[in-house]
């Protein structure tokens, strides 16, 4: 069975002045996909609708964003400046998360070539992030009757997918990240795992293993949302962990493997990966992806 991805061409929005993101990763990960020679089926999602972007963020907010005209004092928050074409980009990657959801729960599993944008908050992005993809597609998800179980990978906590969904008791969040890295103050997810610098890929793994499975046993969920970010590895630039090439696929086969075991489907998006070299970060996301495939395409 083929991998199904979903990419929009606004991913790939024009960089804006003075902006350290790397723009250009998003299609870097779609051409490497289409380059891989694995089995793929592509979907192009719909852009998400504003009232549902508002169910979750300051109406306020998303008018400055829609209409670009977010105030200096947040664009140096989120760390570049909102562009028509970037906000267009904010609209396409939250219905990349939410379409990829919706095809999980047909297919089993499906990867966003974007979105993770786990810290941007109600009234405001941070941190590269300007809507929280991940918390928007939970919240219509949940409305829908679904538990929706969102864990998280990064090597940086997830504090405002966390901040955005807490006190609902059908969206439960999980978070293993490095605790001394961005962000300062962190959120309280329903369940954090705060990892000391350099952890390796047995003390991860044990991590993991050790934490995860005790919550979906807990909250019962009947659908993942899986922030894959694969900044926990040693050489990455914004990274504090010492995980390997070959323990960040690990980290996904074992994801996968828990949520085929329990029936769920699950959803990925990119998560965070940073380094000078955009076709070396984009190979790190891209072998991420075609992990979780390789487990949850399988046959039974």
């Amino acid at each position: 069975m083929p991998i199904t991805v979903v990419h929009h061409p606004l991913y790939v929005a024009p960089a804006p002045a003075r902006s350290q993101y790397q723009w250009n990763k998003n299609g870097l990960v779609r051409d490497l996909l289409r380059a891989s020679g694995e089995a793929l089926e592509w979907h192009e999602p719909e852009l998400m609708p504003r009232d549902w972007i508002e169910a979750v963020h300051d109406p306020d907010y998303v008018a400055e964003v829609i209409e670009s005209r977010v105030p200096r004092e947040k664009e140096r928050r989120i760390g570049f400046p909102i562009t028509p074409e970037v906000a267009a980009r904010a609209l396409a990657v939250p219905g990349g998360t939410y379409a990829a959801a919706k095809i999980a729960q047909r297919r089993g599993f499906a990867a966003n070539t974007a979105g993770g944008s786990h810290h941007a908050l109600h009234a405001t992005g941070a941190g590269f992030c300007v809507f929280n993809d991940l918390a928007i597609a939970a919240h219509r998800l949940a409305e829908e009757g679904e538990r929706v179980l969102i864990v998280d990978c990064d090597v940086h906590q997830g504090d405002g997918t966390a901040a955005l969904t807490a006190g609902r008791t059908d969206i439960a969040t999980y978070s293993i990240h490095a605790e001394k890295n961005f962000p300062v103050r962190k959120a309280r997810s329903t369940l954090d795992v705060a990892l000391p610098d350099g952890v390796d890929d047995a003390g991860y793994m044990d991590a993991l293993t050790a934490s995860l499975p005790g919550l979906v046993d807990a909250f019962e969920p009947t659908i993942l949302l899986y922030q894959a970010g694969v900044d926990p590895w040693e050489g990455d630039r914004l990274g504090r962990l010492g995980l390997s090439r070959e323990g960040l696929v690990e980290r996904d086969r074992w994801i996968a493997g828990l949520a085929r075991r329990h029936g769920l489907p699950i959803a990925s998006a990119l998560g965070g990966g940073y380094g000078l070299d955009a076709m070396e970060v984009s190979a790190r996301h891209v072998a991420s992806i075609l992990a979780l495939g390789a487990v949850l395409t399988e046959r039974p």
